[in-house]
């Protein structure tokens, strides 16, 4: 009798006929992960501690680069001949061990889950915000130090998502291969009109790096830790 522990619908390999995703769907797929609230912020707050917007842009970039090799080669094996991560690890853990890299690469999906549904949450509430002329406010819930309002919209968010997740990797490839063409303009029309609204870029393109000789912290680059 077979193992379900090591073979079932959900370890086996997908046929050719079930692998839909084209070279385009994966760019699609890598344009939603990058061009993201979290992505912005991140870099925003490069540029609060002192480095100049290349600086930021660059050091963005570089680390999705990075990140992007090994999940190209973890990536490999699924994308070309079907067969899941789970199952792919055990050629390096053994059938029990691969349970440990598969348990770890969950939690960080789980993480990275959560991060992204704030944001999207975020975006429901300060959207209500907006169109109703002032933020919605309300008393902090006690233990989570969100309003009740923040954590309906972080609730409606994730239930859009879940929504996807339920309908499979198909739903996902159809809502990336959409959305990530509308996210490019979206993004140029917003940079556009923020240019127009405020007469142009301002300081932020000559603001120079901090860590640069002459600047607040010159050489500090390496160990940035928060505004001084």
């Amino acid at each position: 009798m077979t193992d379900p522990a090591l073979t079932n619908a959900d370890l086996a390999p997908t046929t050719a006929a079930q692998r839909t995703w084209r070279w385009y769907h994966f760019v699609a797929l890598w344009i939603g992960m990058v061009m993201c609230i979290p992505a912005y912020t991140l870099a925003s707050s490069m540029i609060g501690v002192g480095m100049s917007w290349g600086e930021a842009v660059f050091t963005v970039f570089l680390g999705n680069l990075i990140v992007l090799i090994p999940m190209l080669l973890i990536g490999h094996a699924g994308a070309r001949f079907g067969i899941p991560y789970a199952v792919l690890a055990r050629a390096s853990f053994g059938t029990t061990g691969a349970r440990l890299p598969a348990m770890m690469r969950a939690l960080v999906a789980c993480g990275w889950y959560g991060i992204q549904t704030w944001f999207g949450g975020e975006m429901i509430y300060t959207l209500i915000g907006v169109l109703r002329g002032h933020p919605i406010g309300g008393a902090i819930i006690p233990g989570i130090g969100i309003n009740a309002a923040q954590l309906v919209c972080f609730l409606a968010f994730w239930a859009m998502e879940l929504w996807y997740v339920i309908h499979g990797m198909d739903a996902i490839r159809k809502l990336e291969t959409y959305t990530a063409p509308a996210k490019i303009v979206i993004c140029a029309v917003l940079l556009g009109w923020i240019y127009h609204r405020v007469g142009g870029f301002g300081p932020l393109l000559d603001k120079p790096s901090a860590f640069a000789a002459g600047g607040r912290r010159p050489g500090s680059s390496g160990r940035v830790s928060g505004p001084r």
